[in-house]
């Protein structure tokens, strides 16, 4: 039997090279299904660890088993879930270990999410012989664009071994270093996006009577949009509705012909979020045509809310006591953050996790993807005892949390 408290032990150890690894990822940061270099660094690792790897898996995903030499056919699977990417963010963090390249940015912790991987592997490695089933590590690419999962799914990552059960961890800068919160139900809202592409009439900037101004019209729109939480929806059911871009022009003389609205969408209903995208089109189309424009709106897709499961939530509390203690276990209000670990959670039901990545000792880090994102690296080698510890223990109960 692995013991929690001697994987804590070993992860602390790897504390050094953990820091190593997320900040080599940190200046070398890639976007979703470009992260070549890092699915690389990841493969090599995993196989130099002795494990059979599979690299190309939505794009750029990496996938590896690790199990010893007598698992049953029939044994459990365990999956663990590490995200890759980073964001179109221009760092201004000052850090040593800066971005290298100019206008990408690691501004939400998949850098460290990457190393915990590599280090979840490191330590379960060496104890494959113990393990009573399977563990399959996922590095998943386009967790930002909320479409990584998505196509790993779609690749047919779980079609050869389909896990019986799912686990994942997100760092989080804004909650106590080492604080970790495991709790049953939704945790992170569905997120879905919105492109609303308005056509009007472009021409001199001096002669606006012979145009219709996209630029005032797309205007209207982002604000009529404020209206539909406060008078649309119940106000005992949590949403929002967000325009993120607006682009609309080329020229300081020339009114804009065209004008493009990119936003989200958060719920935890389903039948909410229908609502808000049903009011979105209405609402569009009726001020276009109130000034003479006509729009199209576009809904490509919609990640689903992050769901744990209470007995995947229950065996993550107790794998937490034994790795931070007890009081340093807890739960949160449901946060309007989207996941696309909610995808894989649909498949193989577990528990996602947030861990504490501030220092107490300090000012608030800023949030995440804000150019000035960091987080204390004395929360790696607890996200490596965790995830290591919920591969263990759900193998251990033989897929019976």
């Amino acid at each position: 039997m692995i013991e929690l408290e001697m994987l804590r032990s070993k992860a602390d150890r790897l504390f050094a090279q953990l820091v190593a690894w997320r900040r080599d990822f940190h200046q070398h940061p890639e976007l979703g299904f470009q992260e070549v270099r890092t699915a690389g660094i990841v493969a090599d690792h995993l196989r130099g660890l002795g494990m059979e790897v599979t690299t190309g898996i939505g794009k750029t995903g990496v996938v590896a088993l690790l199990e010893g030499d007598h698992v049953d056919a029939d044994a459990p699977t365990v999956m663990l879930r590490f995200d890759m990417d980073a964001l179109p963010i221009h760092e201004q963090t000052g850090l040593p270990f800066a971005s290298q390249n100019p206008g990408v940015m690691h501004a939400c912790g998949h850098d460290g999410h990457t190393a915990i991987g590599m280090g979840v592997a490191t330590l379960l490695a060496q104890h494959r012989q113990m393990l009573p089933g399977r563990v399959m590590l996922l590095f998943q690419p386009a967790e930002e664009t909320t479409r990584g999962a998505r196509a790993m799914l779609a690749d047919g990552v779980f079609n050869a071994i389909k896990p019986q059960a799912s686990f994942g961890l997100h760092l989080w800068s804004r909650l106590p270093l080492n604080q970790v919160v495991a709790q049953p139900g939704p945790l992170w809202a569905s997120a879905g996006r919105f492109t609303i592409t308005i056509e009007g009439q472009g021409g001199h900037g001096a002669a606006p009577h012979e145009t219709v101004d996209a630029t005032v019209v797309a205007s209207h729109v982002v604000v009529a949009l404020q209206t539909i939480v406060a008078r649309n929806i119940n106000p005992a059911q949590p949403a929002v509705v967000t325009v993120g871009a607006f682009h609309s022009g080329d020229a300081w003389n020339i009114i804009s012909a065209r004008a493009t609205l990119v936003g989200t969408v958060r719920s935890f209903d389903q039948t909410v979020h229908d609502q808000l995208m049903q009011r979105i089109a209405e609402i569009a189309q009726g001020v276009c045509a109130a000034f003479g424009a006509t729009c199209v709106v576009e809904a490509p897709d919609q990640t689903p809310v992050t769901v744990n499961s209470e007995a995947g939530a229950h065996l993550m509390q107790r794998v937490a006591e034994a790795v931070v203690g007890r009081a340093q276990v807890a739960q949160i209000e449901p946060m309007m953050v989207g996941e696309d670990m909610a995808e894989f959670l649909n498949q193989a039901p577990g528990c996602y996790i947030l861990v504490g990545a501030s220092d107490p000792t300090g000012p608030l880090h800023s949030p995440h993807h804000s150019p000035t994102f960091d987080f204390d690296e004395r929360m790696l080698p607890t996200g490596v005892a965790l995830l290591a510890g919920a591969a263990v223990a759900y193998l251990s109960t033989e897929g019976k949390p």
